[in-house]
């Protein structure tokens, strides 16, 4: 077998990779892409690549496929599993079908788990294995979450990645793997940075392989699941569909403070993508604080709401491209547009909202030692280290929590400040204002007050219970 030319495009926010495969003449594979293609489009312009062909493992929960983007604006032919009618034009794949793709072939293989349909794709050259694409089937360390579709299918999704995984397990020790999911992805539950590995290496190591029997698979899966964003539940039908097809970074239509204020009161949300600093110092009251980094798209999905106009507000150096497309992947496909001359407009009409920013050390003395203290990281992270006391509430259930909160003063926690200012703007929007917020995370607050930090569970399972209800029940 030739050496294989295979480019991981890697998402850090979303945890996912795309792999854009050379096949040789100029063309190329591209295996599940975003709908943001910046950058597979510009691997596949710097080595001379077109993209004549898209192929997708499953109908995406955690993103908007690219699919249907590459096939309208680059005439990419689109390979994915068949699960009948579908609003655009496709290849419609089963198990054990092949498709040639000049030399190299792909190969489907039926590995239902991660969602029914799933295809894992074998690469075939010169008539053996070169490697295969799993998707959410087999991942490193892991496998994919089998709770997406509700609570009647999550049991017997599990069993059927069990037989997937077994399925996989029958390909020689050699045999690379390339997942879709990976760490960062709510699709995941394992920690780690490796995005790719071999059958062997997973057949060692991977704790789910390591357990006897289907019933015990089923366990170690679903025990380690943690809560995922509620926009999972809507995006897999509209990839069904076929998403809009968006073509070239639409812009951000310029709104003025006057502008702002009206449409809020008709309903608009306003999305506040600066620094929590920033944010801290002055901000339009009852604006969503939610920073624009590497997972913006993430908790923008999870805490606005789609069916509302968005306006955003950001800082002069911050890209708007990079905030159309984060927001564009995950279904916020038209903002309604950005304050114009940004907060300085908003100061210059009226007075702003403002936000209590304090370090580790004023939250160890004074007022702040009383308050109660709520960190809103997900499940896990709190038990692998969190502040003696504090309450764990997940910020993406943290809305359905608010009448379970204490009175009295609050300082909210995450791991650097970002979540909790979200966390924040999510409290005074609904009228809780006696709140601080953490500028860092526990490890700040442990140098601070020379304390380890304590482990284990949130106060008790049936809060984990709860928020995955939450999550699942949406």
């Amino acid at each position: 077998m030739a050496k294989l030319d295979l480019i991981p495009v890697i998402d850090e926010g979303l945890g996912n990779s795309t792999y854009l495969l050379d096949l040789g003449g100029g063309r190329a594979l591209a295996v599940d892409p975003e709908r943001d293609l910046r950058e597979v489009r510009a691997e596949a312009q710097r080595l001379g690549l077109r993209i004549i062909y898209a192929a997708e493992t499953h109908l995406h929960a955690d993103f908007i496929s690219g699919v249907r983007e590459l096939a309208e604006t680059e005439g990419a032919t689109v390979l994915a599993p068949e699960v009948g009618p579908r609003g655009f034009a496709l290849t419609g794949l089963q198990d054990g079908d092949e498709v040639d793709l000049g030399g190299l072939s792909l190969r489907a293989l039926a590995t239902p788990g991660h969602s029914p349909e799933h295809l894992s794709y074998l690469l075939i050259d010169s008539g053996q294995t070169a490697g295969v694409f799993t998707g959410g089937s087999l991942m490193v360390g892991t496998a994919g979450r089998t709770d997406l579709l509700g609570p009647d299918m999550t049991l017997p999704l599990a069993r059927a990645q069990f037989h997937s995984l077994q399925r996989l397990m029958e390909l020689p020790d050699e045999t690379p793997v390339w997942p879709t999911h990976g760490a960062g992805s709510f699709c995941s539950a394992a920690a780690g940075g490796e995005r790719t590995t071999t059958i062997g290496r997973e057949r060692a190591n991977n704790p789910l392989l390591q357990v006897a029997g289907e019933d015990a698979f089923v366990d170690a899966l679903l025990g380690s699941l943690g809560t995922f964003p509620d926009y999972f539940l809507r995006l897999g039908e509209v990839n069904r569909r076929g998403p809009a097809v968006i073509g070239s970074t639409p812009a951000l239509t310029a709104l003025d403070a006057g502008t702002v204020r009206t449409m809020m009161a008709r309903g608009a949300q306003v999305v506040d993508v600066r620094q929590p600093a920033d944010f801290a110092a002055g901000h339009i009251p009852g604006s969503l604080s939610v920073t624009l980094r590497p997972v913006f798209a993430t908790w923008l999905g999870w805490l606005a709401d789609p069916g509302r106009p968005v306006i955003i507000v950001r800082s002069g150096y911050q890209d708007t491209e990079d905030i159309v497309w984060a927001a564009a992947k995950v279904g916020f496909d038209s903002l309604a547009g950005e304050l114009d001359g940004g907060m300085a407009a908003w100061i210059d009409q009226g007075e702003p909202a403002a936000a209590s920013l304090i370090d580790a050390s004023k939250m160890i003395s004074g007022a702040d030692m009383a308050a109660s203290v709520m960190d809103i990281r997900q499940g896990g992270d709190f038990a692998a280290g969190h502040v003696p006391g504090a309450r764990n509430i997940e910020l993406g259930s943290l809305v359905a929590r608010i009448p379970d909160l204490p009175t009295g003063p609050l300082v909210v926690m995450c791991g650097h400040g970002e979540r909790a200012m979200s966390a924040a703007s999510v409290l005074e929007r609904a009228g809780i204002t006696d709140v601080s917020i953490l500028a860092g995370g526990p490890a700040d607050w442990s140098r601070a007050a020379r304390r380890e930090l304590e482990a284990g569970q949130p106060s008790s399972r049936q809060e984990i219970a709860a928020a995955r209800k939450t999550a699942v029940g949406r």
